[in-house]
């Protein structure tokens, strides 16, 4: 069978997969490695890591196809977005690669914010003015080593990184990745020039900018270790938020994609490049001719982790730790919608979207002698999800109202998730039974590119799904109601919070370890 890989390069892991032209996948294998937590706020990883997982993931599952008698066609790549690494003239990594999650740059942020640069930015570049994008980060390097910030020869991110490693060198960058930077202008298609200048860099040191669909040529070292042929296509692919839609079918109008993992996040496929007049969602290219709208969550499955390792301190992780929390949200499940009162702000790692403020912080409001960890936990569920409603809300607003929800990600195994997720979106949620929907995305893409897929609304076809959970009507009616509350609350105590961030600026022991959790 003719297959095509897809290598996913996240956070803590690298995933690759092998699928056929049906969508099957024929070979599945990961790589991990740790998130590195230097100092307060920072969040690295090593960059030769990411690079050597790439080319082992490349070769496992290559041996694997060619064990199974299957013939690679192509290579599709993923990464995940808003990373940033200095690389010398020929790509070697000159420093670690600093993350989505590092928040070194909140205070450029909110500088850049109170200048008034931030909707402006926004509206062209698609991304948020947030201490995750590398435009923030780029801002704070410019004020703590602007010397090696002019001399650095290239600026990129992991895409970057991997282009390099995998080919020999190109400095490229796909128009998916330089759409979440916030260095660029998704309308007129160039790096735009008041990001650059508040950034410090310029346009030479950043990537060339190509389409999603650009075949490249491995490395012949590469190819080798992988046992493939020298001229195999490998397609420069996209970022993992868009290609996770495309990798669970939700790409054809009035489909949302809901990835809930660690984080989470609800994304829509639009025909053009747009932006909201509230700035509340984001803005990422699949295509030149698709878009990816949507808002990131910092906290999702994290915040059950979290009261696992408070409320079973004894516990051992691994698997003892996914065991611990299908207990916690068992038990969770036998509370009623709305946990008797008890509100949850489940920012325990700040938060992204809708409103992209730095500073924020967890609580809980309304809490009562009478509750316990049950109400604890269904209440951070609640939470979490009522956050991905008020993105769904920002949808409606801008005239892309969903029809039904695709899910995907660890916590979407559990009935507690989805349930509380279908009557907060009030929309039917359909677990896409994919085991790597971002990975299969990658496959996809580079199938278009191949021209083997000419229309990519057929992915929906090839994803296999369950019976959709449809949302209670009283509980989403209730939700509804709630909802202007937790905007209403988590806005005015972010001065307190600050405040208390000021008074005790060193984390908590373990604290930002959590990051990676």
């Amino acid at each position: 069978m003719d297959v095509v890989i897809g290598i996913d390069t996240g956070t803590t892991s690298t995933k690759g997969i092998a699928a056929g032209p049906d969508g099957e996948i024929r070979a599945l294998t990961s790589v991990h490695y740790p998130l590195s937590v230097p100092g307060p706020g920072r969040a690295e990883l090593d960059p030769r890591q990411l690079t050597d997982a790439a080319v082992r993931v490349l070769t496992d599952v290559a041996t694997a196809c060619r064990d199974r008698g299957d013939r690679v066609i192509g290579i599709g790549l993923s990464s995940f977005l808003h990373a940033l690494v200095p690389m010398d003239a020929d790509g070697r990594p000159l420093g670690p690669v600093v993350t989505w999650a590092d928040n070194r740059s909140a205070a450029q942020c909110e500088r850049i914010v109170a200048d008034g640069h931030a909707k402006r930015l926004q509206s062209r570049t698609g991304t948020p003015v947030h201490p995750m994008s590398p435009l923030t980060k780029l801002a704070w390097w410019a004020e703590d080593d602007p010397a090696a910030l002019r001399a650095t020869a290239r600026w990129g991110g992991v895409k970057e990184l991997l282009v390099a490693a995998l080919t020999g060198g190109p400095f490229l960058v796909d128009l998916s990745i330089a759409s979440g930077t916030g260095l660029y202008d998704i309308h007129s298609r160039r790096w735009d020039d008041e990001a650059l200048g508040l950034a410090g860099v310029r346009p030479e040191q950043l990537a060339e900018v190509v389409p999603t669909t650009h075949a490249l040529r491995l490395h012949a070292d590469v190819a080798s270790a992988a046992g493939l042929p020298a001229d195999t296509p490998l397609i420069i692919g996209a970022a993992d938020g868009p290609l996770a839609n495309l990798g669970v079918g939700a790409t054809p109008a009035g489909v949302g994609a809901v990835s809930l993992g660690t984080s989470g996040a609800l994304r829509t496929v639009v025909a053009s490049p747009t932006s909201d007049e509230a700035g509340r969602l984001f803005c990422y290219a699949l295509t030149e001719d698709r878009w990816v709208i949507g808002g990131a969550v910092n906290n999702a499955g994290s915040v059950v982790r979290w009261a696992g390792q408070t409320f079973f301190p004894d516990a051992a992780g691994g698997e003892d730790a996914d065991d611990r929390d299908a207990q916690l949200l068992e038990e969770a499940a036998g509370i009623t919608a709305g946990s008797e009162g008890l509100l949850c702000l489940p920012y325990l790692l700040g938060e992204r979207a809708p409103w992209w403020r730095s500073g924020l912080r967890g609580g809980y409001l309304g809490l009562r002698r009478e509750h316990g960890r049950p109400h604890l936990v269904r209440a951070a569920v609640e939470g979490v999800c009522q956050q991905l409603a008020l993105v769904r809300d920002s949808f409606d607003a801008e005239g892309h109202p969903l029809t039904e929800i695709r899910a995907t990600g660890g916590a979407a195994a559990s009935k507690l998730w989805i349930t509380v997720l279908a009557s907060a979106l009030d929309l039917p949620v359909t677990v896409a039974d994919v085991p790597e929907g971002t990975a299969l995305g990658a496959c996809l893409l580079a199938r278009h590119a191949l021209g083997e897929l000419p229309d990519l609304d057929r992915a929906a076809a090839l994803v296999p799904t369950g019976e959709p959970t449809r949302p209670d009507p009283r509980d989403a009616d209730f939700y509804r109601r709630l909802r202007p509350l937790v905007e209403k609350s988590a806005l005015a105590v972010l001065d307190v919070v600050s405040e208390l961030d000021r008074l005790a600026p060193e984390p908590l022991p373990g604290t930002e370890k959590a990051v990676g959790a």
